[in-house]
């Protein structure tokens, strides 16, 4: 059974870092994703996500559609993620324009879906006769649990019941499909599965349990089902090789799995499902799964950044250990799909193994998925960046040196906007008894089981965090795995605490100010030897925050450097960063060598102070190198 659970009826408004990205998001980057999804914005990847829709209730009219469908399979998924991150903003901040905007936006949705409940641009446009024969490429059921989950976060936020309404009757004929009919099937990209799970708690419908639950346990057990599935049909999406199951995540039922294979988003969401199903229906074999899964991923297969995905070849998990810089995918959709994995694996038991790695994926690779103006954005996150190679030469094509304003594929961008406006959620939980801070947020917070307290800290910058108790109860705080030492303070005087999994128990009382102040050392990260290009490098820490070195702070070369070893490391003055930040200054050497390819003289050395900066900030001043781990002289 479930420990604990996100926030239910309580609520969070946050100030300090996270309010301040909340309100970037509020106030630029709904307003400029949904100028976006209008294609109103000159040089920007056209979406035409709002026209599909209209263009799909004009073909259930049966009127002309003069320019048809544009976009991915998936396009429709990008309008759900929209009105996710516009209905946790909303929560967060009341704004009737916005909701106005949203009711709009929802008419014209409502307009494409057909009598019998089916909703997905792309095959009501193109060929309704195609429905359902393509599951292994044509997104329709993960178009489905983003809008799914678009409606079940607006009726939250609001209480209007059209959107979820909508989707419900899409359930509906989802389930006859699967459920009534017996059509064999699961999704090629899981997601509408951990969608039904939230539909269901909102309802109570069970219909939504059931399909869920038929998609999980029915995954991988017949394991030529994509195979047949192209055999009967004579035309293809993407060319997927139906036969690559390991890829597909359906080499074995899911309670069998031990190994996280395939492309890497898609393994997290269902993944994240799997948990989640798991504590609703105390389904221990299938947490198991998930244990071994999660071990596997985090203990070989995740880069110092939270980040994974390391090969670009399908967007996908490679081998163990294989975690390369430059050629990284680090999609951030994939580190997402990490936070959410870990979230339920949290619900089921307040460890935090799982909370450290949800800090590390958020502040590092979900952060730096977007530029800090809110308009521009990274698909992939390497780790390593050198201008003329990456993003230029085909082996390094993926890895941009700098953020695009929007792709064709634009799953990111909205999946960060949603994922920031909704942080309080992964932030704090609760059970009956106890309220949980997984993460450290400053602002007010109210329970359903009726603790309140004010945040106040300067993290990720700061290591003081106070909560101003309004009302008690007892309080599970989070001590990280990087804090060495940590003091807890009670009304100004000293607590014991011990650590159980991670968290130390307190029990306040109205009232109270509990502190609990952290290390902010700067630490030195080593790889394991078996991470076959890393051997002799180091990387830099400091709280969550992996930082990284970059040209426009070290004389436009950061390849020359090498780090001193057992370096004295220290927070500097930084005038040159692009924001409120910190810098760390690092004792190093530059190597200078001839013009000469190779050479049997070796170069000179020159003592002097490197500059990093955090990694989630890198590519924000222009074209320039970045590395996160470096050479250790």
């Amino acid at each position: 059974m479930k420990q604990q659970n996100m926030i239910k009826n309580g609520s969070y408004k946050a100030d300090g870092f996270i309010g301040a990205y909340q309100k970037l998001v509020k106030e630029v980057v709904i307003p400029y994703q949904y100028s976006v999804l209008n294609d109103e914005l000159p040089d920007v990847e056209k979406s035409h996500v709002i026209d599909n829709f209209r263009n799909a209730a004009a073909a259930i009219r049966g009127e002309d559609v003069k320019d048809g469908f544009y976009g991915m399979v998936f396009q429709d998924s990008d309008a759900g993620k929209w009105i996710e991150a516009a209905a946790y903003s909303l929560q967060n901040c009341p704004d009737k324009e916005l909701e106005k905007t949203v009711d709009e936006f929802i008419d014209i949705i409502a307009d494409a879906q057909d009598e019998d409940g089916y909703l997905n641009t792309y095959f009501t446009i193109k060929d309704r006769e195609k429905r359902w024969t393509n599951l292994l490429e044509a997104h329709e059921l993960y178009c489905a649990g983003h809008l799914i989950e678009g409606a079940c976060a607006y009726y939250e936020a609001t209480g209007k019941r059209k959107f979820l309404d909508v989707m419900l009757k899409n359930v509906k004929h989802i389930y006859k499909h699967f459920v009534t009919d017996n059509n064999e099937g699961f999704p090629g990209h899981p997601e509408i599965e951990l969608a039904l799970l939230k539909l269901y708690r909102i309802t109570g419908d069970k219909d939504c349990l059931e399909l869920c639950k038929k998609f999980i346990d029915t995954r991988g057990v017949n394991t030529d089902f994509y195979k047949q599935e192209k055999e009967k049909r004579d035309w293809t999406v993407w060319g997927n090789n139906a036969e690559d199951n390991y890829y597909q995540q359906s080499n074995a039922p899911v309670r069998n799995l031990d190994k996280a294979t395939g492309h890497a988003v898609r393994a997290v969401y269902l993944y994240t499902a799997m948990a989640d199903l798991s504590g609703e229906t105390d389904d221990e074999e299938l947490f198991a799964a998930c244990e071994r899964l999660w071990q596997d991923i985090t203990e070989r297969k995740m880069y110092i950044t939270g980040a994974i995905g390391s090969t670009v070849h399908g967007e996908a998990f490679s081998t163990d250990y294989d975690l390369p810089s430059d050629t990284a995918y680090a999609e951030t959709c994939a580190s997402i799909g990490l936070t959410f994995f870990a979230a339920r694996m949290l619900e089921k038991e307040v460890d935090g193994r799982y909370s450290d790695v949800m800090e590390r994926a958020f502040y590092n690779t979900v952060l730096a998925g977007m530029q800090l103006d809110g308009k521009r954005f990274f698909y992939v996150n390497p780790l390593e960046v050198v201008p003329g190679i990456s993003g230029v030469i085909a082996t390094h094509w993926h890895a941009r040196p700098q953020r695009p304003g929007w792709y064709g594929c634009a799953c990111c961008p909205p999946n960060v906007a949603r994922l920031i406006t909704s942080f309080g959620k992964y932030a704090y939980g609760e059970n009956e008894s106890t309220a949980f801070c997984h993460l450290f947020a400053g602002g007010r917070v109210e329970f359903s089981n009726g603790m309140k307290f004010t945040c106040e800290t300067r993290y990720p910058y700061g290591f003081a965090i106070t909560y101003k108790i309004e009302k008690g109860g007892r309080l599970a705080v989070r001590i990280p795995s990087w804090s060495e030492s940590y003091l807890v303070l009670l009304n100004k005087k000293p607590v014991r605490t011990e650590k159980i999994k991670g968290y130390v128990y307190i029990d306040v009382a109205d009232g109270d100010t509990l502190i609990i102040t952290l290390d902010d050392s700067i630490r030195t990260n080593y790889a394991s030897t078996r991470v076959h290009d890393l051997t002799g490098k180091v990387a830099l820490s400091r709280g969550p925050l992996v930082y990284c070195f970059e040209g426009a702070d070290n004389d436009n070369d950061v390849l020359s450097i090498a780090l001193k070893k057992r370096c004295r490391a220290m927070v500097t003055e930084n005038g040159n960063l692009p924001c409120e930040s910190i810098a760390i200054g690092v004792e190093a050497v530059r190597k200078t060598d001839s013009d000469s390819l190779y050479s049997f003289e070796p170069p000179t050395e020159e003592e002097i102070t490197a500059v990093a900066v955090p990694y989630y900030i890198w590519g924000n001043r222009g074209e320039n190198q970045m590395r996160v781990w470096m050479d250790e002289a």
